[in-house]
């Protein structure tokens, strides 16, 4: 049995420099906990592994920025009527618009509105950007060109100098935290996000690989030594003996119904700005779940440090208590950025 705080880390670097398979990878590869497997060559062949498996949540997260131009309106408006969830747009001027969305929206676009002229050329473009991405969904007779409309990706520096109200719209930040899994419940409430978590099916953490013991998270209700610490820690030795038991005749699956809120989980959380503002405002409040409450204090300044402008604010919104505590708990959290 081993008990480890809750800490965090921001992977900014793979949207920095543009590493957006290798980011895929990175979160996809939390759910079996196989990170070991990741070499400069492996990124393709997982994601083939997961579109043929249709395993196709790793691939949102990603965020794939788009600048459209079109000779009509009416081409746009078409677009609008079917735009999917998860997907942003904005009107930059006339007849010039932004449209960003990870690859399974874009993939989504391809297979259940392939008739649009936007749709064509956006998938084009995206095939010829990342064709493992979007290979499959070739037409018989490939993508055809559309006359009066021009796709460009745009590359990381360019969505970092949009002005702030696209800015939080169509900038994701992609966050790596290690929590407890009452934590991750109440955490993917969150709609318009998207997560990927470390499997209790198929982790088998009697395993070495898996680290041979079940790993808790140290609760903040209790202070270590006292007696309500002690039931707790006796209550997780317990269910952890329970479940490896249960492990040498059972599956995984089975024995995790053993395994109590206070286990361990890695997960990736991928969202917009304007997503983790939300997030942040109710989250660190003093409503929410002291447990969520401590890892997004933690988690704030961090956010703030990078968008001073967007976080700042959300953070002198906080009692001078609460700001002195995120400050705090932010160097004991964290994990890497």
């Amino acid at each position: 049995m081993k008990v480890i705080d809750p800490s965090f880390s921001v992977l900014d670097e793979f949207f920095v420099h543009g590493r957006l398979l290798e980011q895929i990878e990175r979160c996809g590869r939390v759910c079996y906990k196989s990170e070991d497997r990741i070499s400069t060559e492996s990124a393709r062949p997982f994601i083939k592994g997961i579109i043929k498996r249709g395993h196709e949540s790793v691939l949102e997260m990603a965020q794939i920025v788009l600048e459209i131009e079109v000779d009509s309106e009416l081409t746009m408006h078409k677009f609008f009527e079917r735009i999917p969830r998860f997907c942003q747009v904005d009107k930059l001027e006339r007849k010039q618009y932004l449209l960003s969305g990870n690859p399974r929206v874009f993939r989504d676009l391809a297979r259940h509105h392939r008739d649009l002229k936007v749709v064509k050329a956006v998938l084009k473009r995206l095939t010829e950007f990342h064709p493992v991405l979007f290979e499959d969904l070739v037409p018989r007779f490939g993508w055809v060109p559309q006359d009066g409309i021009v796709v460009r990706v745009l590359p990381s520096e360019e969505i970092e100098n949009l002005p702030l109200e696209q800015l939080i719209r169509h900038r994701v930040l992609l966050v790596h935290l290690i929590i407890n899994r009452a934590v991750s419940h109440e955490l993917v409430r969150h709609r318009v996000a998207s997560y990927l978590q470390e499997s209790q099916r198929y982790c088998r953490y009697g395993e070495a690989r898996f680290g041979g013991e079940v790993v808790f998270i140290r609760p903040c209700f209790f202070k270590e030594g006292s007696d309500e610490y002690l039931l707790w820690s006796d209550a997780m030795s317990q269910a952890e003996g329970i479940y490896l038991k249960l492990l040498k005749t059972s599956s995984p699956q089975a024995a995790r119904t053993a395994l109590p809120n206070s286990c361990k989980t890695e997960i990736m959380v991928h969202a917009t700005i304007e997503e983790w503002m939300h997030i942040m405002r109710l989250r660190t409040s003093k409503a929410a779940d002291p447990s969520m409450r401590e890892i997004m204090l933690a988690l704030l300044p961090e956010f703030e440090r990078r968008f001073s402008a967007i976080f700042g604010p959300i953070r002198d919104s906080l009692s001078p208590e609460n700001c002195k505590r995120s400050q705090g708990t932010a160097s004991a959290l964290l994990s890497g950025t």
